[in-house]
């Protein structure tokens, strides 16, 4: 049998009787490391052990350390049958090598046999006088990136071991909290005359000067830190709550529909003037709608925020199959080829017929006609080159001469849209995107409107009592400047 016990968190008040009894009964004993505030205890009671300290100093990493650890213990096993394995505070809590021990005892048919012990959670309870049943949360420092940090609980941080750990703490914390959010820094929590509890901002973490393996972390609750993706979707709750406000209320998703497309420009014109404040504002607004709308659904009964978080995490999944499966994509064009095979497939698109008519009629009209064109393309219908599709608008800018002084409004607007259709085929063919180089003409073309009003005022005229040649030799004027 492997006996396991915990050597608590430093005081050798609270070790246990038990713990005592077997460490003294045991005639092999083995301790995880000697680095413990009761090593010295346990010597002065003549007991007798070996520890795998050497096992830190000879491996690159924890999880070898703790690998090579479980593997000794069950070769010392098989020699002696019966043996001690003692480790800090109580063996199953944050102790990954217990954890271990278990799974191989399991597969090696091995008694095991835990005997518990006070933890180090106990001693920071009691040294930061705080109830466990408001909500605590346990991380391993070498685990913090990968945990979803949140403020309406409190957050113990264990094994801070050194300066580089804590840096590696602080910036993972920063990510999430403000970085002068006052913080609990505990070293020795229980150990009579070595316990320092005390607090600091965030930001000074790694700048202690006593940390080593005895420090721990503590994130008290603040529901006043940084707001998150929660506190936005409480307070659409309280906007569409029976308390809420009128406007908000009397919302539909019809009646969102203008302002999402609303928004969703603003985020591009924000990218286009590549200013980050403004991106960060605007995406805020469209995330709002994304809310709204899922607030509405929730009401209605049919879908809430997390059906469309789900949804979204699954569809990323599954159309990237080189990276969560098997599938391999080494270049940006073979991926995108997957995600369209993927598409198909999801949304049930047996002809490429169906393919264009699944492209939103929502879009700008030059985006979804550069999209259309894009997939008759892969099939091979497409011109030959940029210079047949030129031509392709002459004879379209003809056909519109021919129609335009008629009086049938129906072919006069086809075949201005050939004619538009026609430009973007061009567009296409020298990789211009046709909404981006006629918003950049609309902008050209405000600007020497500008210059025209400008010199008309200079010259205390009014523009519309100015003449078309008045006007125009002002505009020659902007374009050579």
């Amino acid at each position: 049998m492997i006996k396991v016990i915990g050597l608590g968190p430093g005081s050798k008040d609270a070790l246990t009787m038990g713990a005592v009894e077997a460490l003294r009964e045991g005639s092999k004993v083995y301790l995880r490391t000697y680095k413990h505030p009761n090593i010295e205890y346990i010597k002065s009671l003549g007991i007798e052990f070996e520890t795998y300290d050497e096992k830190y100093d000879t491996l690159d990493s924890f999880d070898q350390v703790y690998n090579a650890i479980v593997e000794d213990l069950i070769e010392k096993h098989d020699k002696y049958e019966n043996l001690i394995y003692a480790v800090p505070g109580h063996p199953l809590v944050a102790e990954k090598s217990v954890n271990i021990l278990i799974k191989r005892c399991e597969e090696k048919n091995i008694d095991l046999n835990i005997l518990p012990a006070v933890s180090f959670v106990d001693a920071m309870m009691e040294a930061l006088k705080i109830d466990p049943v408001e909500g605590i949360k346990i991380v391993d420092a070498f685990d913090i990136k990968n945990q979803v940090l949140d403020k309406r609980i409190g957050t113990v941080i264990t094994q801070v071991y050194d300066k580089f750990i804590a840096s590696e703490v602080k910036l993972a914390l920063s990510e999430y909290y403000r970085d002068d959010m006052e913080i609990y820094f505990v070293r020795a929590a229980g150990v009579k005359d070595l316990e320092s509890v005390r607090k600091i901002p965030l930001y000074e973490l790694d700048r202690q000067e006593d940390i080593d393996y005895l420090t721990s972390v503590y994130i008290p609750k603040d529901l006043n830190n940084v707001r998150d993706f929660h506190d936005l979707v409480e307070i659409m709750d309280t906007l569409r709550g029976e308390d809420g406000c009128p406007w908000d209320r009397e919302q539909t998703h019809e009646t969102l529909r203008r302002y999402l497309v609303e928004e969703c420009y603003e985020v591009v014109e924000a990218i286009d003037e590549q200013d980050d404040d403004k991106i960060i504002e605007e995406l805020g607004d469209v995330l709002l709608q994304v809310v709204f709308h899922a607030r509405i659904g929730k009401e209605e009964g049919y879908f809430d925020i997390y059906d469309i978080t789900e949804g979204i995490c699954n569809k990323m999944i599954e159309r990237h199959p080189h990276i969560f499966g098997n599938a391999i994509a080494n270049t940006s064009e073979q991926v995108l080829s997957n995600w369209e095979e993927i598409k198909k497939k999801e949304k049930g698109l047996k002809t490429y017929t169906e393919e264009l008519k699944a492209i939103a009629r929502s879009l700008p009209a030059l985006t979804r006609a550069e999209k259309v064109q894009a997939k008759a393309k892969k099939v091979g219908f497409d011109w030959d080159n940029v210079e047949a599709a030129m031509d392709k608008i002459i004879e379209e800018l003809e056909e519109v001469k021919n129609v335009y002084k008629g009086n049938n409004r129906a072919k006069i607007q086809e075949e201005v849209g050939d004619l538009i259709f026609s430009t973007v085929n061009v567009s296409r063919f020298l990789d211009i995107d046709p909404e981006f180089a006629l918003n950049y003409t609309i902008e050209k073309f405000i600007n020497r409107f500008q210059y025209i009003e400008d010199k008309a005022s200079q010259k205390s005229l009014k523009l519309q009592e100015m003449t078309l040649e008045q006007m125009d030799e002002f505009w020659e004027e902007a374009k050579r400047l």
